[in-house]
């Protein structure tokens, strides 16, 4: 009986979840990997399973992700200076061919995740057909080096890998228009390419310091994610602005979670309150599962 009522149980879950299936099937979401994410290999695991049952239920999805803590590592190992300015890696030629090195290995390590898993997945940076054009960030008073601001999203490659059912996995690297690579932050890169492609999410899976998500509001405007910003710290403020940036530019939802919660993306997009807190535009356009499901009420 025990094994009945578990089966019952599980299929309860199940039909729970259609209201949502319905709505995201055929839709582009935009997940981005931060440290919190790839610096545990079981996190990194439980968020690729994620993403392939996101697949599975006709979800298009697009990982772009960061390296910092390896990064480091590899600087640290070669006896490199470690730099920031406003929270911004100073990047000198020798830095960029690291990060290049890094990234690199990041990016096939995510795919090979995938591909075990029976879900096909490419493997780009902004180098690839000119998708990610950026030009030199300009810092007053300091010359950060190899460390762009996106200028444009060349769309073609990632919607021809999305066509042919490829989970396209986006090192954060962009060229400029003399062909020079440059390091870029990857909630930068997460946000421009939902805006560019009209995403339904773009998906912030990290950890700040100091800030829990289950501190946060489930839900909160554009206007409440602004007065937000003003009372956390400035890393989460910078990406609580990419947040807000991306819902004011044709984006239907973004969504901050913490990384290290297991299954966290299931947990936020098939439950009713989630596990982090989503940004939406100030007049809380609801899905229809949550018209449904709240009585017409937003939350």
């Amino acid at each position: 009986m025990d094994d009945i009522k578990l089966s019952v149980e599980k299929a309860e879950i199940l039909t729970r979840a259609l209201p949502y299936i319905r709505d995201f099937r055929g839709k582009i979401m935009v997940v981005k990997f931060g440290r919190s994410v790839l610096k545990n290999p079981d996190i990194v695991k439980k968020v690729i399973d994620d993403v392939v049952l996101l697949k599975l239920i006709g979800v298009k999805v697009i990982i772009v992700h960061s390296g910092s803590d390896e990064i480091n590592r590899w600087l640290k190992n070669i006896g490199k200076e470690i730099e920031f300015v406003d929270d911004n890696r100073v990047t000198d030629s020798e830095t960029m061919e690291i990060i290049e090195m890094v990234l690199g290995k990041i990016n096939k390590d995510i795919v090979q995740s995938l591909s075990k898993r029976g879900t096909n997945a490419v493997g780009i940076c902004g180098k690839d057909s000119g998708t990610i054009i950026v030009h030199k960030k300009e810092i007053k008073d300091a010359d950060i080096g190899f460390f762009g601001e996106i200028t444009s999203i060349n769309t073609e490659l990632i919607c021809d890998l999305l066509d042919r059912d490829f989970t396209p996995v986006i090192a954060t690297i962009g060229v400029s228009d003399e062909y020079e690579a440059y390091n870029l932050k990857a909630d930068e890169v997460a946000c421009e390419v939902a805006k560019a492609l009209k995403a339904e999410k773009v998906i912030f899976l990290s950890q700040e310091e100091g800030i829990k998500m289950s501190d946060m509001a489930s839900f909160m405007s554009i206007k409440e994610a602004k007065e937000a910003a003003k009372s956390v710290n400035s890393a989460f403020a910078l990406k609580l602005g990419y947040a807000i940036d991306a819902v004011e530019n044709g984006v239907h939802r973004a969504h901050i979670l913490e990384g290290s919660v297991e299954h966290c993306i299931l947990l936020e997009l098939f439950t009713i309150y989630g596990v982090g807190t989503a940004i939406t535009s100030d007049n809380d356009e609801l899905y229809p599962h949550e018209r449904r499901i709240r009585g017409g009420k937003n939350a």
